[in-house]
């Protein structure tokens, strides 16, 4: 059977005996090493299972010297959100702007969903389930983002109506679908298997594709990528 790297996370016992470790997180400043631990104790143990006291044991500071750096759980969500926007958001308008097919550009917006997933564990898992523990203010700007992330995709399908590339009656309703089948990959994705994350996303949106392309189309994925 091929392995496509499915499960669902495993989540470790967080019993008060035990000690926690301390996560390496990647190089980019002490807001990087707060964003990356943060969202990988929110993925591991549940956002309201997870303490600023255990943020801070596992960043390796103390509690006062986090709050130094942030003020709250709902302030590190915010960052979170908007690393996931601008790891998405901005290569899908350069796609856009390109010559690529309408079919090139939805297989390399699954593989920018999958490669998030594979780049920054429990992100993603942030993004979709704790947006409602994000202050209003943060809400309202993150939403427009969200919202003209969304507006771009489903555009990208109604520009594949145009040039006869693809025959979807309901951009609108095909869009969600695609976005359905894309973000569901947080909760079985795990990076580590026999596929990369941009093979999966390659494979997720080829099965959308054989509902959308239009009779007759060329399937072949471009060579550029």
């Amino acid at each position: 059977m091929t392995d496509y790297s499915v499960g669902w996370p495993s989540v470790p016992s967080t019993g008060k005996g035990e000690a926690m470790s301390t996560i390496t997180a990647p190089a980019g400043g002490r807001k990087a090493q707060i964003t990356s631990v943060a969202a990988r104790l929110f993925n591991e143990q549940g956002f309201h299972e997870t303490s600023m006291e255990d943020v801070a044991k596992a960043v390796g500071i103390k509690k006062p010297t986090l709050y130094h750096h942030v003020k709250s759980k709902a302030q590190i969500v915010a960052w979170i959100h908007d690393e996931c926007v601008e790891a998405v958001g901005p290569p899908l308008e350069s796609y856009l702007k390109s010559d690529f097919t309408a079919s090139e550009i939805l297989r390399r917006v699954a593989m920018d969903i999958f490669r998030l997933l594979e780049d920054r564990p429990g992100y993603l898992r942030v993004y979709f389930e704790h947006h409602r523990d994000l202050d209003p203010r943060s809400r309202s700007r993150i939403r427009k983002k969200r919202d003209e992330y969304w507006a771009n995709v489903r555009r990208v399908i109604e520009r594949g109506n145009e040039s006869g590339e693809f025959n979807v009656s309901n951009p609108t309703l095909a869009s969600m679908a695609f976005f359905g089948m894309c973000n569901w990959g947080y909760q079985w994705y795990r990076p580590g298997g026999s596929r990369s994350a941009s093979e999966i996303g390659d494979y997720v949106c080829s099965i959308f594709l054989a509902g959308a392309l239009a009779p007759g189309t060329d399937r072949t994925p471009d060579p550029r990528r």
